[in-house]
């Protein structure tokens, strides 16, 4: 197993530097422009001609997510905002209660889902707009990769909607505990959710069979399909653990692969969209790359003051972002 405390070889003097100067919660490209989801209610566009600060949400921006021609963002102001690659905003939708908008996933055809409390809103391709009451606050939600299917992460489970199938009934997982955050593997077949516990809980959605993921150290907070969906790549030890998802019965009574282990803990993941390469971000502030085949390790920048909080590659994975909690940031273009 490699070892991060080693001496690496290191990509760290090629990294641009860029001024964030505020805690970073999000990366995000839009077409090749590194946008940095700031802790001041704004965005940076940090392209390499010169950087830029737009402003979003009358408040904290609580989610973020993009589809590389837009980044949509949820408010404790109760908007839904709509960014796209010229700064320009639109508001797709406004809480009636001005509850906090803490969840957004993006899904075909320019869907987009958010949540405020116990409710889960879907805005389709038509504009139409639907929602679902789930049984208790929504704590994630994930598009399937194919049709419309919404997945909905609550307390003791999640739950499957399809927003079009006007009374149909969603179909229900459970599971007891706290799920603080969905995803589903690209192929369809596997449904994961993060908890309040140290560990992953899954289901095969064919036949809801289900999956304990075990042996963390610390609760999962980030998660990430490496391309093709073979692995997926968590934080919340002291290595990068990744589960294998190669095969029909996903990782059922199979050992994870665990790679770059540090003194520090894994705070953040981010796999290459084409490569069989992850970036790893740790709570000392140290960024590396793995290579999942093999396990051999590059730094892209040493430890620092703070946690990396962010990480983020291009379409094409020809540029790594990362940012920190104190307002390091910076882009590797290979």
């Amino acid at each position: 197993m490699s070892d991060v405390n080693t001496p690496l070889p290191s990509l760290a003097d090629r990294v641009r530097h860029i001024a964030a100067g505020t805690p970073v919660l999000g990366v995000h490209f839009l077409g090749k422009t590194p946008v940095f989801v700031l802790g001041e209610e704004a965005f940076l566009f940090a392209p390499e001609d010169g950087e830029r600060r737009v402003a979003v949400h009358e408040g904290a921006i609580l989610a973020s997510a993009s589809d590389g021609t837009r980044i949509v963002t949820g408010g404790d102001d109760g908007k839904l905002i709509a960014t796209d690659a010229r700064g320009e905003q639109q508001i797709l939708a406004t809480d009636d209660k001005r509850r906090w908008i803490d969840q957004v996933a993006l899904g075909p055809h320019g869907a987009v889902a958010w949540s405020a409390g116990k409710v889960a809103h879907v805005l389709n391709r038509k504009g139409e707009a639907r929602s679902f009451e789930a049984p208790s606050t929504v704590a994630g939600l994930a598009f399937f990769p194919k049709g419309f299917r919404l997945a909905v992460a609550h307390y003791n489970g999640a739950t499957l909607w399809f927003p079009n199938a006007a009374g149909a009934k969603p179909e229900t997982l459970e599971w007891k505990g706290s799920h603080l955050g969905v995803t589903i593997s690209p192929d369809g077949k596997f449904l994961i959710t993060t908890m309040q516990e140290s560990m992953l809980h899954g289901w095969r959605i064919a036949d809801a069979k289900h999956m304990r993921m075990s042996g963390y150290s610390a609760r999962v907070r980030s998660l990430s399909w490496s391309a093709g969906g073979e692995f997926l790549a968590t934080s919340g030890s002291e290595q990068l653990i990744l589960w294998p998802f190669d095969g029909k019965d996903g990782p059922m009574g199979r050992q994870p692969q665990m790679l770059a282990a540090s003194q520090s803990r894994v705070a953040i993941v981010a796999c290459h969209p084409r490569q069989p390469v992850a970036a790893v971000g740790y709570a000392d502030g140290a960024v590396i790359l793995v290579r999942i085949d093999d396990g051999a390790l590059i730094q892209v920048k040493a430890a620092g003051a703070s946690p990396v909080t962010a990480l983020g590659w291009d379409e094409n994975g020809q540029t790594l972002t990362f940012g920190t909690e104190a307002g390091e940031a910076g882009a590797l273009s290979f």
